[in-house]
């Protein structure tokens, strides 16, 4: 099915409505840094928490899910449920630290942190590191699902669907910068809302599939319904439920999910009126994200195994898709081609729109490093504020070429998923334990990320090459954090520990505290708030746990989702008595 007239005016609309917010914001947005990259440290919490669901919400997204839920299962979605632990750590340790913290980026938290030339050198390798390299990645494979969006829904090659959605992204981004960003996303994602929901009653509907009840009952999808792995078979819940929630939320650096907040999610905190704002945005991200948005994928990804069980069916239905973009992963923009005019074209922007969300963040912030941590740092101290925001304005369009460059070489998502976390393998209980433990210093950080990269170098390009033995990516990722974090532990005790001067300043301007600190005076001046926070974080688990597979078992039919929503309810009132004695 191709797109109709109207269909292509509710695309083209959103677009005019995208570069028109980028316009009414740019006079502020150039201002000064401040401006560019945080919005002038004024957003209000429901704002910026929907803006970081928003950024999560890309067109890879759907397409992960579908390809998780096709090959494993709805249970197979672990792999990133899993990190609603760090989620919620974030929310009710380290945000309040975050925004009392003053950075402009997580990165210049390094010089912050650590002292000497090993903290300046730290900044500059992240600043490259991070706005180069994983930046870049993190683009690729947002660009490769946009480009196989385009191929099967709007009927265009992939560089022709980067170029057109590309352009516009780069337009309001680099005109209205992080406050044009944060308004649009919020249309993005109530758009994209609005269209996954109604796809999926669409989708239901459909004679092939025959509702909610027969698609339960159909052959091809019973066994994929449970939410649990099946823990009888070790190869199934090992990598599924044991590995993700025993390792990988606390060892590996994720996009939108790093252990004690980072990227773009520190940066709505900067970004926050206030520290209250802060930890509120970032609480209404982790339950958005998870408890709110899965279950229309997870139902459309179920209903695409009835209409396109096999790969072979849909290289039969699309034929001039290319057969190194041929995954499971396409069988969600498979099943969009089925939705009738206007709703396609609301889906098609819905999806468009989640695209440039995630983009247009991922731009800004790979600017933000690339100026305020290595330009501004390294290259041109003396540089002003204007000569700034224009730097972020050519690197801006430097990332946006590289990105979309990377989507047209990488194949599925769970590729690019799987990369992503061996990349940060190991390094994850650093950026946890750095607030709280004086000793861990500048080396720690930089034999971490050095021996992270070497070791995921190494699985992905030698070991596989070589033909050695076999290892699933969920072994990769738990050797690499192993060896990974043996490395740094022993690096951190064999280099000598930052300044007392440095470490003082910290506990002044931060006052983390605990146990970590009691050697520097004025460090238990309050009540220790992480025993508090740690249980907070528990009773959020619970609540949003509960929320989401309470929901799938209502959909299911059965009665235990009365008691999931139950329990959830039950830890959101403890949740909100545990709190509000702070």
């Amino acid at each position: 099915m191709t797109l109709s007239t109207i269909d292509w005016i509710i695309v083209f609309a959103y677009f005019v409505l995208s570069l028109t917010v980028g316009i009414w914001a740019s006079k502020r947005a150039g201002r000064d840094t401040q401006s560019f990259f945080l919005a002038g440290r004024n957003m209000p919490w429901w704002l910026l928490g929907v803006s970081m669901v928003a950024t999560t919400f890309s067109t890879d997204t759907p397409n992960l899910v579908t390809d998780l839920v096709r090959q494993n299962g709805v249970s197979g979605n672990w792999v990133w449920w899993a990190f609603l632990l760090t989620g919620m750590l974030t929310v009710f340790v380290y945000a309040n630290l975050w925004r009392r913290s003053g950075v402009l980026t997580d990165v210049e938290f390094y010089e912050l942190r650590y002292s000497g030339r090993a903290a300046a050198f730290l900044r500059g390798f992240r600043a490259l590191y991070l706005g180069l390299i994983f930046n870049v990645l993190v683009m690729g494979s947002v660009s490769l699902a946009a480009i196989k969006f385009g191929e099967i829904v709007l009927g265009w090659p992939g560089w022709v669907t980067l170029t057109i959605a590309c352009s516009v992204t780069l337009a309001y981004s680099t005109l209205g910068g992080l406050k044009a960003i944060i308004i649009t996303d919020f249309v993005q994602f109530a758009l994209a809302m609005i269209g996954s929901i109604w796809a999926c009653i669409y989708l239901l509907g459909l004679e092939q599939v025959g509702g909610l009840a027969n698609l339960l009952t159909n052959e091809n999808v019973v066994d994929r319904l449970t939410l649990i792995p099946d823990l009888s078979n070790p190869d199934i819940w090992v990598p599924l439920l044991l590995v993700p929630l025993a390792v990988q939320w606390w060892a590996s650096y994720y996009p939108g999910a790093e252990p004690g907040g980072g990227g773009y999610i520190a940066q709505r905190m900067f970004s926050a009126k206030d520290e209250r704002n802060a930890v509120g945005a970032t609480f209404l991200f982790n339950v958005a994200h998870y408890a709110l948005r899965p279950w229309p994928w997870i139902l459309i990804a179920l209903a695409s195994l009835v209409i396109f069980p096999e790969l072979k069916d849909l290289q039969s239905a699309f034929p001039n898709l290319p057969s190194d973009k041929l995954g499971h992963d396409v069988a969600y923009p498979a099943m969009l081609t089925l939705l009738p005019s206007g709703l396609l074209g609301m889906v098609a922007a819905s999806l468009i729109a989640a695209f440039m969300s995630t983009m247009s963040t991922q731009l800004n912030l790979g600017a933000s490093y690339l100026v305020n941590d290595f330009y501004h740092r390294f290259v041109k101290p003396q540089a002003g504020e204007k000569e700034l925001v224009w730097a972020g304005r050519m690197f801006t369009v430097i990332s946006v070429i590289l990105g979309a460059g990377l989507g047209l070489i990488l194949t599925s998502a769970a590729q690019a998923f799987s990369l992503l976390l061996l990349l940060g393998a190991g390094t994850g209980l650093i950026y946890i334990l750095r607030w709280f433990w004086w000793r861990i210093n500048a080396y720690t950080e930089i034999v971490a990320m050095v021996s992270s990269l070497i070791i995921a170098s190494y699985f992905n390009f030698v070991h596989d090459g070589l033909g050695l033995y076999p290892l699933a990516s969920w072994q990769k990722i738990v050797i690499g954090a192993v060896l990974t974090t043996t490395v740094w532990i022993v690096a951190t005790f064999f280099t000598r520990p930052d300044s007392d001067e440095t470490l003082q300043k910290f506990v002044h301007k931060v006052n983390p505290g605990g146990p970590g600190w009691k050697r520097f005076p004025g460090s238990d001046s309050q009540p220790w708030p992480v025993p508090r926070g740690i249980l907070s974080m528990i009773l959020g688990c619970v609540a949003v746990y509960g929320f989401l597979l309470g929901t799938g078992h209502l959909i299911y039919g059965s009665s235990s989702g009365v008691f999931l929503m139950g329990l959830a309810t039950v830890a959101s009132v403890g949740l909100f008595k545990v709190w509000n004695r702070s």
